[in-house]
């Protein structure tokens, strides 16, 4: 293995106490990304070194890991000018004309100064190539890091996913429809380091087979940010069913969205998941006024997160595009969120209302059973149709 990442860790550093704590869950959540491959990973508190046989390949599976800062293909030497020299030259593009060097001295034995070494090494390759200096806005970074073991060096730097390690801030239950907004509040809950686990409301046959397939795909990307998903399928028709039935029109996504809630704490604690979190973010449609939050979480005793909350439409659309679901988001499926919907849903609900209505329904019985019945995938790849009959 005869090629080097470096991998900066960025926020994990602020965090010393946890540190440790941080850098080894993401030890293990690259070591996950990268078990087809062929890599040794060394790690510290402030760097790790991944030596491989392909780096490039390596780099574009890092991107998606959080907790990242940057990805960086490195070259190490011995601490000596002459063989940093020797490899600056070697790795400068040729093509380019300008350049500037930056030295890290993360070993203080190491008597040259890092500014006094820039310059002597600058003033080495000015000497030995054709390149010129510009310390303002050079063609070429050149980053030289002289540690105890070794002096590393690289000219190209990747933005890494940033955020904290999948798994350091416990288990999150995503209610992941087919929608834009959902997708991306499983994101940004990753990117806090939050490990989650997706919960789906599905109610054949009002909903359709083609949904569950979105959703699944929308899973499937999310996966690749963290490896550990799991899609929870919960029969929802009877629910649905009675509650058209029963209450009244206006108030029928209200009532819904109290019984999502109720099946989801309800699962989320019997699979030690400390919050729930959703895509509704703050707007005027019916489920998204702040009274009818309100309502919604007077259900429910633990926390619900909206990462989303305060995005405009834009803004969500922009980080759907980013992490590759919005295509996939569009598409045409309803789901049953969209099923059933009054022409003039109920825009600011009263909870004394919510109650009274909830009365003519036996919803406690109705949801044990859908949770009893809950389907779990693991496996994303879209079963055909024909396979199921």
């Amino acid at each position: 293995m005869n090629e080097l990442i470096m991998i900066k860790y960025g926020e994990l550093t602020t965090k010393k106490d946890n540190r440790k704590y941080f850098v080894k869950t993401l030890t293990a959540n690259i070591e996950a990304t990268l078990k087809d491959e062929k890599a040794q990973i060394i790690k510290n508190n402030v760097r790790m070194y991944i030596y491989c046989e392909n780096a490039d390949k390596i780099e574009e599976k890092l991107k998606k890991v959080f907790g990242i800062h940057s990805i960086s293909k490195a070259y190490k030497v011995n601490n000596n000018i002459e063989d940093v020299l020797k490899k600056s030259l070697e790795i400068m593009d040729r093509n380019k004309k300008t350049f500037k060097v930056i030295t890290s001295r993360a070993d203080k034995t190491f008597k040259t100064p890092s500014m006094e070494y820039s310059s002597n090494l600058g003033a080495l390759i000015l000497k030995n190539s054709h390149f010129k200096v510009d310390v303002h806005n050079p063609d070429i970074i050149l980053h030289v890091e002289i540690r105890t073991d070794g002096t590393y060096v690289y000219t190209s730097e990747i933005k890494g996913a940033g955020g904290y390690p999948v798994g350091v801030q416990g288990k999150g239950l995503l209610m992941l429809s087919g929608g834009i907004d959902s997708p991306v509040a499983g994101y940004l809950a990753l990117k806090r380091g939050v490990s989650i686990e997706c919960m789906y409301f599905e109610s054949p046959p009002h909903t359709s087979f083609e949904a569950k397939n979105k959703v699944l795909s929308l899973a499937k990307i999310l996966n690749e940010y963290s490896g550990k998903i799991k899609v929870h399928v919960v029969p929802f028709t009877k629910i649905q069913e009675e509650i058209y039935k029963k209450c009244p029109d206006t108030y029928m996504i209200t009532i819904m969205r109290r019984m999502m809630y109720r099946i989801a704490e309800k699962y989320a604690k019997k699979i030690n998941a400390h919050a729930i979190f959703n895509g509704e973010s703050i707007g005027q449609v019916a489920s998204q006024t702040l009274e009818s939050m309100v309502c919604v979480n007077n259900v429910v005793s633990m926390p619900v997160i909206r990462p989303v909350a305060c995005f405009d439409k834009l803004e969500i659309i922009a980080l759907a595009e980013k992490i590759g679901a919005y295509e996939t988001s569009i598409l045409p499926y309803e789901d049953c969120c969209t099923i059933f919907v009054p022409k003039h849903p109920v825009i600011k609900p009263k909870l004394e209302n919510c109650i009274s209505y909830e009365q003519n329904l036996d919803y406690e019985k109705l949801i044990d059973e859908a949770i009893d019945n809950i389907e779990v995938i693991t496996n994303f790849e879209k079963p055909k149709y024909e396979d199921l009959l």
